[in-house]
């Protein structure tokens, strides 16, 4: 057991290896709800000034829990609202006739790829799995959101307790205005949804689809839930654009595509950039990277938050030497 002997030093080395990758994996597995739980507060976060403001009238707790059980009924209030006008659209679509119209685009396409035998092998289950995942992934996200939102004070005070006393000030400043970018985020984000409504219901207005302020304030409320929220706002307006016409309905979705690129490379650089003072350029990075590491709905904020550590830390330095 000489610790000087290369025997121990390998061991050592070899253990120190192991638990490494042991580290490593537990990360990896436990990487889709970490990513939840960093979602839930970056949540907290931004609605932290609202929190503050209620606190004053009542206690933070139930502060917390007003403002997340607002959100929530907002989002649901939304998607149940919505739920008639689709579900009407889904019961004139259920026969097909679409996809057997002679000549028509739909009808090549079925013979082509089989469409109609497709549709017809869907059952509840496939829908409702991931239907299921997605209320999972909501209620981790809320849960730790409500309780980030009420102990919020405690939380920072124990990660500024985690830095040395002598750098703490400055710690605590840096975190201030890290926070501040977050609300400012989330901000930005709420007012791209918001041209992302008005947008959608001047399209539907104008090629006479049925329900054009319902849908579009759906499409405005899932527009906050990066990607897979456009995503299902889009697919599932066009289908009730489909029951106007074929050419509607395709180019509902093209109006969809279009503008999902609009907001990710014009509308969030422009207005989620300028909110948190990001250049243009790295919020674009930001949001093509955030769709593969950590999620587009962290990403910017993360960009923004290593963008003034870099700034406040790394560059400070180097101009002092």
């Amino acid at each position: 057991m000489n610790r000087r002997s290369p025997f121990f030093t390998g061991l050592l080395a070899a253990a120190g290896v192991a638990v490494t990758i042991a580290v490593v994996e537990v990360v990896l597995a436990a990487s889709d709800v970490l990513l939840l739980i960093g979602i839930a507060f970056s949540l907290a976060v931004g609605l932290e000034p609202l929190t503050a403001r209620l606190t004053r009238r009542m206690p933070r707790a139930l502060s917390a829990a007003v403002v997340v059980v607002t959100g929530l009924a907002v989002l649901g209030g939304a998607v149940a609202a919505a739920a008639v006008p689709l579900t009407d659209q889904a019961t004139r679509l259920r026969d097909l006739a679409l996809l057997r119209e002679p000549g028509s685009l739909p009808a090549q396409a079925n013979e082509a790829f089989g469409l109609e035998a497709a549709i017809r092998s869907i059952h509840v289950a496939d829908v409702a799995k991931p239907l299921a995942a997605v209320l999972g992934d909501t209620l981790i996200v809320v849960v730790p959101a409500t309780y980030f939102a009420a102990d919020f004070p405690r939380v920072r005070t124990a990660l500024d307790r985690l830095t040395p006393r002598t750098r703490r000030p400055r710690v605590i400043l840096i975190g201030d205005a890290v926070f501040r970018k977050v609300g400012a985020y989330l901000v930005g984000n709420v007012v791209v949804s918001l041209i992302a409504g008005v947008a959608t219901f001047a399209w539907l207005w104008a090629f006479g689809v049925p329900y054009p302020l319902v849908l579009a304030a759906l499409v405005a409320v899932l527009d906050l839930v990066p990607v897979a929220g456009s995503v299902a706002a889009g697919a599932g307006t066009s289908l009730v654009a489909l029951t106007v016409s074929t050419p509607v309905g395709l180019a509902t979705a093209g109006f969809f595509a279009g503008y999902r690129l609009l907001e990710d490379y014009v509308l969030l650089p422009k207005i989620v950039g300028r909110a948190v003072r990001v250049p243009a350029l790295v919020t674009v990075v930001a949001v093509l990277l955030g769709f593969e590491l950590l999620g587009a709905f962290v990403a910017v904020p993360v960009a923004a938050a290593v963008l003034l550590v870099v700034r406040e830390v790394a560059v400070h330095r180097l101009d002092r030497t």
